[in-house]
C-alpha cells in the first residue's frame, strides 16, 4: 500500500513528531509511505534524521517580513496544494495530520483521510475557515483520545475512530538509566547548567497555559525558592509574540525568572527531560498529551491540566490541577514527596503505548477503508 501522510511543518511540534514516528512505523509493517510538509525560513529537512525507508517530500516555502496570520494560512495551503497537485497525489492512502495539509490535500482529491489530535478554537477568518473544511470534508477521521472523538462527534456529528499516540519510550527511558554513566553525564550536564528545575515544553502560547504556570512558580517559590523554571520549544506557524511579551512581563513582575530555552536539538531533549525534577503540562487544550507521556517514560513527576483527556491518557499516574494555586500545590507535592510506584506504573504506561501499534491500527483502517470505498 502507499500511503502518503501530509503535516505542515518540519518542526518538532506534536502532529509533526506523531507523523515522523507514524510513517517509520508504518515503513517497517512493509508498505511504501511518504511524507509530505512546507519547508519553512530555510529548514534543510525535519527537525530529526528520517528513516531512510520513508520518502521525504518538502516544500520551499519562503518567509515574508510582517506577513499576517491569515494571509500565512492562505498561501502555506495554496503552495502545499500546488506541490501535490503537480506530484498527482496518486498515493493509496492520503493521509493529513492537521486542518492546513488537509486543506492542501482537498484540494486535490476528495477521498482525504484526517486525524484531528485536538479541536481548535480561531478568531482568524482564514483559520476558522481551514478549521471547519479540515473537520467536515475528510472522508474519515481519525482521534488520538476518546475524548477527543466525543468532542468531535458531539460538535460536529462525525464519528471518528480512535487511536492513541505511540511514544518512543525507550529513548527516554536510557536518558534515566541511572547505570549508564554516558546517561548520566548529560543529566548531569543539564542540571549543573540549570539546578533543580521544573520543565515545560512547547513554547509560549495561550494554548500551552504558559500564563497559569508562572502564577504557579510564583507561588511555589515559598516552598521551594531553588526550584527554577525552564521552558523549551519553539514558535508555531501562529503570531504569538502578543501573549509571549504578556507572559514574560508578568514573569518579570512576579520575579519569576525562566530560562527560555528555545528549540532543543532531538538527541538532548530525553537527558533535559530526565534531569528535570517534576514535567509540568498545563495545557488548556490537547489531544493526548505526548510530551507528558515521554516524561513518563523518562520516570519524572508528572503534573498536568485537569481535563478529561488527560484524565483518561494518563489516569492515576500524573497529578492533577484545576487552576494555578492547585497547579503550585501539586508541583510543591511532586517535588517534596516523590513516589516510586507511581513512577514505575508511568514508565510502564508509556511503553504500552508503541508506535508499532498505531501503526498496525492505522493500517487495519486504511485496509478497511480501502476494501468498502
Amino acid at each position: 500500500m502507499k500511503i502518503s501522510l501530509l503535516t505542515y511543518s518540519t518542526k518538532p511540534r506534536g502532529g509533526v513528531v506523531h507523523t515522523l514516528a507514524l510513517a517509520e512505523a508504518l515503513a517497517a509493517l512493509g508498505q511504501e509511505v511518504e511524507v509530505w510538509s512546507l519547508r519553512r525560513g530555510g529548514d534543510a529537512g525535519f527537525f530529526r534524521p528520517v528513516d531512510p525507508a520513508v520518502r521525504v517530500r518538502l516544500v520551499p516555502f519562503e518567509d515574508r517580513a510582517d506577513e499576517e496570520v491569515g494571509p500565512r494560512i492562505v498561501r502555506s495551503i495554496a503552495e502545499l496544494a500546488a506541490a501535490l497537485r503537480a506530484d498527482g497525489l496518486t498515493a493509496d492512502v492520503v493521509h493529513a495530520q492537521d486542518c492546513l495539509s488537509a486543506n492542501a490535500a482537498l484540494t486535490v482529491r476528495a477521498d482525504v483521510l484526517r486525524t484531528v489530535h485536538h479541536i481548535d478554537q480561531f478568531s482568524t477568518p482564514e483559520l476558522v475557515a481551514c478549521h471547519e473544511k479540515a473537520l467536515r470534508e475528510p472522508k474519515r477521521h481519525v482521534c488520538v483520545s476518546e475524548a477527543v472523538a466525543a468532542e468531535l462527534s458531539a460538535g460536529w456529528g462525525i464519528r471518528a475512530e480512535v487511536i492513541p499516540n505511540g511514544v518512543t519510550a525507550d529513548r527516554f527511558a536510557a536518558a534515566a538509566d541511572p547505570d549508564d554513566p554516558v546517561a548520566g553525564q548529560r543529566r548531569a550536564g543539564w542540571r549543573r547548567k540549570l539546578g533543580r528545575y521544573v520543565l515545560a515544553v512547547g513554547g509560549i502560547e495561550p494554548r500551552k497555559g504558559t500564563a497559569d504556570l508562572i502564577e504557579a512558580m510564583a507561588a511555589l517559590r515559598a516552598v521551594a525558592p531553588d526550584v527554577g523554571l525552564v521552558l523549551a520549544g519553539g514558535d508555531t506557524l501562529f503570531d504569538y509574540r502578543g501573549y509571549r511579551d504578556q507572559v514574560l512581563a508578568r514573569a518579570a513582575e512576579l520575579g519569576v525568572d525562566p530560562v527560555l530555552l528555545g528549540p532543543v536539538e532531538h538527541d538532548e531533549l530525553p537527558a533535559l527531560m530526565a534531569a528535570a525534577s517534576v514535567f509540568a503540562f498545563p495545557s488548556t487544550k490537547e489531544g493526548f498529551g505526548l510530551a507528558a507521556m515521554e516524561a513518563l517514560a523518562a520516570g519524572v513527576p508528572v503534573v498536568l491540566r485537569d481535563l478529561p483527556v488527560l484524565r483518561e491518557v494518563f489516569g492515576s499516574c500524573a497529578h492533577f490541577a484545576a487552576s494555578p494555586s492547585a497547579l503550585a500545590d501539586a508541583l510543591s507535592a511532586a517535588l517534596a514527596s516523590p513516589d516510586p510506584a507511581r513512577a514505575r506504573a508511568g514508565v510502564a504506561l508509556a511503553q504500552r503505548h508503541t508506535w508499532s501499534a498505531a501503526a498496525q491500527a492505522h493500517l487495519r483502517l486504511y485496509r478497511g477503508w480501502r476494501d468498502t470505498a
